[in-house]
C-alpha cells in the first residue's frame, strides 16, 4: 500500500536557526518558508538526493505544533509522511484494519498541494503517520 517516504518531519522552536543549521552546517538545499494555515504550521523542506524533511513551526495560537514543542521544548521528530497512489482506498484499506485516521477522515490539501491525512500514532508504535497521494 504504502511507496516510498516523502519525508520526515521536524517540530522545531526556532524555524530560521534550524533552517540555517541545515544550509550551513549539513549543506543541504534548505527552501523557503511557507505558511500552511488549514494546518496550522509554517514549514520549510530540506530536499536530499532520496527524501525530504520538512522542518514544522507553529503557525497561529491553536497550531498542533505548538502542543508538541510544549512537550518537547528542544524539538523533534513530529511525523513520516509515506506515499500513497490512492488516498481514499488506503484510508479505508486501514479503517477496515482498525486504523484511525485523524480528523474528520477526509484528506486536507497539504504542504505539496496533494491531498492528505494523518493516522493515530497510537496505532503506529506511537508515531504520527502522514500519508500524500501522489501521481
Amino acid at each position: 500500500m504504502i511507496g516510498r517516504l516523502n519525508h520526515v518531519a521536524i517540530a522545531v522552536p526556532d524555524l530560521e536557526a534550524a533552517a540555517e543549521q541545515y544550509r550551513s552546517t549539513l549543506g543541504a538545499k534548505v527552501g523557503e518558508p511557507q505558511d500552511e494555515p488549514d494546518h496550522g504550521v509554517t514549514v520549510v523542506f530540506i530536499e536530499l538526493p532520496n527524501t525530504k524533511v520538512e522542518l514544522l513551526y507553529p503557525l497561529g495560537e491553536k497550531s498542533p505544533i505548538q502542543g508538541f514543542l510544549d512537550k518537547n521544548p528542544a524539538g523533534g521528530i513530529h511525523h513520516m509522511c509515506f506515499e500513497v497512489e490512492d488516498i481514499l482506498a488506503a484510508r479505508d484499506q486501514l479503517v477496515e484494519k482498525g486504523a484511525r485516521v485523524l480528523g474528520n477522515g477526509e484528506p486536507k490539501i497539504g504542504a505539496h498541494k496533494n491531498p492528505v491525512l494523518f493516522l493515530h500514532p497510537k496505532d503506529f508504535n506511537g508515531c504520527l503517520i502522514e500519508l500524500e497521494q501522489v501521481g
